[in-house]
């Protein structure tokens, strides 16, 4: 199994934009296995590889039965918006609602370097946008109005979770150390 540790809320990679992929090589596939082993395992809905320490633009998502991946994803937004809760695995048991596009077009690559594109709406619209954003070093806590954030800030300080000590930093093997160059 390749299931690996989740960074939790205050870790600093949570905050740190992704660098792009440029190898589409083994270390990504393994990348992607990893990925989508941990978020089965938590269980989630999506999970950015910064979740896990690695600082690339790559994502894993499962939603209504669909398991998929994207690397580099741009996305194109509708203007009808959906409001609704949301979590995220860096905030275990915590949901809060929170405003996203009600749909999306995402286009990326596979992790062989295929040309992707991805189309959704509803949840997985939410899950793409909150993916994405964890690539940008953006909180789904960052989106809501300053009410709202203060009572989520408040449910993450009484979390028992607050305050864990964060994992050390995966060195990656690879040329480029995890980063894109």
């Amino acid at each position: 199994m390749s299931i690996q540790t989740i960074r939790l809320f205050g870790d600093p990679v949570l905050r740190t934009p992704a660098e792009p992929v440029v190898d589409f090589d083994r270390e990504l596939r393994q990348l992607v296995k990893d990925l989508t082993e941990t978020m089965l395992d938590a269980p989630g809905a999506g999970l950015a590889a910064p979740q896990i320490g690695v600082g690339l633009r790559v994502f894993t998502y499962w939603v209504d039965g669909e398991l998929g991946h994207l690397v580099n994803p741009d996305l194109d937004l509708s203007v009808e918006t959906q409001e609704g809760p949301e979590g995220c695995l860096s905030f275990p048991g915590l949901r809060f609602d929170t405003s996203r596009a009600l749909r999306v077009a995402a286009k990326g690559f596979d992790q062989h370097g295929e040309p992707v594109v991805v189309e959704g709406s509803e949840l997985l619209a939410r899950c793409i946008q909150h993916e994405t954003d964890h690539l940008d070093g953006i909180l789904f806590i960052d989106r809501m109005d300053r009410e709202q954030r203060k009572v989520a800030m408040r449910a993450i300080r009484e979390a028992e979770w607050a305050g864990d000590p964060s994992p050390v930093v995966r060195v990656s093997p690879h040329a480029t150390f995890g980063r894109g160059m």
